[in-house]
């Protein structure tokens, strides 16, 4: 006979949380380097990620506003606005092995760790759209600059702007791979084999390794266009010194022959 349901729910917002910072705010929580979660009174868990993501397992629409009004006045000037939801769902059925139904995730039993590996899983896919609408909008300011280039032949003056906009792609890849740990299995899975295998199926489900190998792709290749249109500017830049340079020597000469 099967068993209960557990629906995830996880929203990621726009800025980065320290977990350090607003430990104070959760005396009631349990903290790690990647994840600070507690027990709700109505018998839920809540996992908050540094990535931004607040993940609600088993609490009611009522139950999980007051868990995100409790975080906004925990971390002020969080973006209320462009955030990200996920939900999933997980059924225990003890009569089963782990597999994946119709994009329901089906387990012989679900425990804390299990739950901990599923709520990482919906909360690195959520932070992963937010960072897909960051780097489609770094391929439409990048067209729009190579564009110029190939129509004009030429790109801005001022290369402050894209030393800028180079920086921010370099942190988005940065973050990506340093923060979300994609490629990395948690600790528990090596502990559980039933785990693992519930961590494969989320993988795949999540289409974790293709999005992440493919953003990554995007934002080398964001990088890449950005700093040839730098040499392009820096080289207009050199090109513009050099004949300031021969015009003042000319301008010299003939001051020099008009003083004789």
């Amino acid at each position: 006979m099967a068993g209960p349901l557990h629906t995830f729910h996880a929203l990621a917002f726009v800025e980065n949380i320290s977990l350090k910072d607003l430990a104070p705010e959760y005396p009631d929580a349990n903290r790690t380097a990647h994840v600070l979660w507690f027990s709700t009174p109505g018998g839920g868990t809540v996992f908050i990620y540094p990535f931004g993501v607040l993940v609600c397992q088993d609490l009611t629409p009522a139950e999980r506003d007051a868990q995100v009004q409790r975080l906004h006045r925990a971390r002020p000037g969080l973006t209320k606005a462009h955030v990200i939801n996920e939900e999933f769902t997980v059924r225990e059925d003890p009569a089963t092995l782990p597999d994946m139904r119709g994009g329901v995730l089906i387990v012989d039993q679900f425990s804390f760790e299990r739950a901990g590996v599923v709520s990482l899983t919906v909360a690195q896919s959520a932070a992963m759209d937010y960072y897909d609408r960051i780097v489609d909008l770094m391929f439409v300011q990048t067209d729009k600059l190579v564009e110029q280039l190939e129509r004009r032949g030429t790109v801005p003056f001022f290369t402050r702007p894209l030393h800028r906009f180079i920086g921010q792609a370099i942190g988005s890849r940065n973050e990506v791979l340093s923060i979300l740990h994609l490629l990395d299995k948690p600790d528990a899975v090596w502990d559980d084999p039933g785990l693992d295998k519930i961590y494969q199926e989320l993988r795949s489900e999540f289409d974790l390794v293709d999005r992440y190998q493919a953003l990554e792709l995007k934002l080398r290749s964001v990088q890449e266009a950005l700093e040839l249109v730098l040499d392009v500017a820096r080289d207009r830049r050199l090109v513009l010194l050099e004949g300031s340079i021969v015009l003042l020597i000319v301008l010299e000469i003939v001051l020099t022959l008009l003083g004789h």
